[in-house]
């Protein structure tokens, strides 16, 4: 069997993809990523991979969309629909060029199943027109067929060339425990953060307690640290290490770092938490997903895109706290490092995740989507 897996040239939708790819690969099945620039951060996948789009990157599509203004990542003022709808515009417009080159890939490949994230706005329509299965890999809380919806709310056109009214089904797979599909294929999370090199001294216990800051992939490229320079002022008084794994963001905003607060290079968050006691993040998917597999409390600090759904599912559960970044303080940070109810919540969060169906556990399932 032959699956292409798609999604938009960003590791917060390609990532969580990785390990499905991995557990049909080591079935016996051939796989294939679809993307557009840049295709670095995929490259570290071990898939091979055909470039989709006309070589513009994804960023320069955006801003082509939005005339040229700058990219607010930072959407605090909007409701998380209002968000969904502006990010669905954005990423149909940059599913354009691809269109073509996804087909033809499809196409002469030979796929028999396609696999894709909801944000790429081609995958739905290249399934159609093929005449094969399609699945709509989500990658947190959000359900991927309603935001599939609104990406092909704006291709109507794309489709009506084709001589179709609108896309055939898809199957959908619900990553980890929280949101999703309501009929969609209960999946493990198991993560997938790249490769980089990790220092020994992560692999061993700490002598105090640590916290993990990050800022995912994509928010320090368009806005900075400024969301955690409160946060490392407050971190001073705190008695624990608190490591920035924020890549080569610039610090200048935070300003001479205390003593207790530590910048790293890239290491991947998965192995950082191994060894953690706590993960303070913007809320993005792929960051919640790998604390709450590690059964590690969380503290959120919302910006923008998906991260206040997010952070809404995960404080429900009592295994996480949420802030504004100008309100985080001493107390909030010695609350998330000691309460043993927050601790209690997040393994239980973990144990829950590790109930779900193993990527390897869908195999089967998504042989018979073609098979059938």
């Amino acid at each position: 069997m032959r699956i292409l897996f798609t999604g938009p040239a960003a590791a917060g939708h390609l990532f969580p993809m990785v390990p499905t790819a991995q557990a049909l690969r080591a079935a016996g099945h051939e796989v294939l990523f679809a993307s557009g620039k840049p295709l670095d951060q995929l490259r570290t996948a071990g898939f091979p991979i055909v470039e989709i789009g006309d070589g513009r990157e994804i960023r320069a599509l955006f801003e082509e969309r939005l005339d040229g203004k700058k990219i607010e990542y930072v959407n605090q003022g909007r409701t998380q629909d209002e968000i969904f709808d502006l990010a669905a515009g954005m990423f149909a417009h940059a599913s354009r060029p691809g269109v073509d080159g996804l087909l033809a890939a499809a196409a002469d490949w030979g796929a028999d199943l396609i696999v894709y994230d909801s944000f790429q706005g081609s995958a739905q329509l290249a399934a159609t027109v093929l005449k094969i299965p399609s699945v709509v890999h989500n990658f947190g809380v959000s359900a991927g067929l309603p935001m599939a919806a609104r990406l092909t709310s704006h291709l109507s056109d794309l489709y009506e060339k084709h001589g179709l009214t609108g896309p055939a089904a898809s199957t959908a797979i619900n990553v980890g425990p929280l949101g999703g599909d309501p009929d969609g294929l209960p999946m493990r999370y198991v993560p997938y953060n790249g490769g980089g090199v990790v220092p020994p001294e992560f692999l061993r216990p700490a002598d105090r307690p640590r916290a993990v800051v990050t800022l995912g992939t994509v928010l320090t490229q368009l806005d900075g640290v400024r969301a955690v320079v409160r946060l490392v002022e407050s971190a001073a008084e705190v008695d624990a290490d608190f490591l920035l794994a924020v890549g080569d963001a610039d610090l200048a905003p935070l300003g001479t770092l205390p003593a207790n607060v530590r910048a790293l290079p890239w290491v991947p968050l998965n192995e950082l938490l191994g060894r953690a006691d706590a993960l303070i993040h913007h809320g993005g998917s792929g960051t919640m997903l790998t604390a709450l597999q590690a059964g590690l409390p969380q503290l959120l600090l919302p910006q923008g895109a998906d991260h206040f759904v997010n952070t809404e599912a995960v404080t429900a559960t009592g295994a996480a706290l949420s802030s504004t970044s100008d309100a985080v303080d001493t107390p909030l940070l010695d609350r998330l490092l000691t309460d043993p109810a927050l601790r209690e919540a997040a393994h239980r969060l973990r144990d829950d995740n590790t109930a779900l169906p193993t990527p390897a556990a869908l195999v089967p399932i998504l042989e018979a989507l073609v098979t059938r």
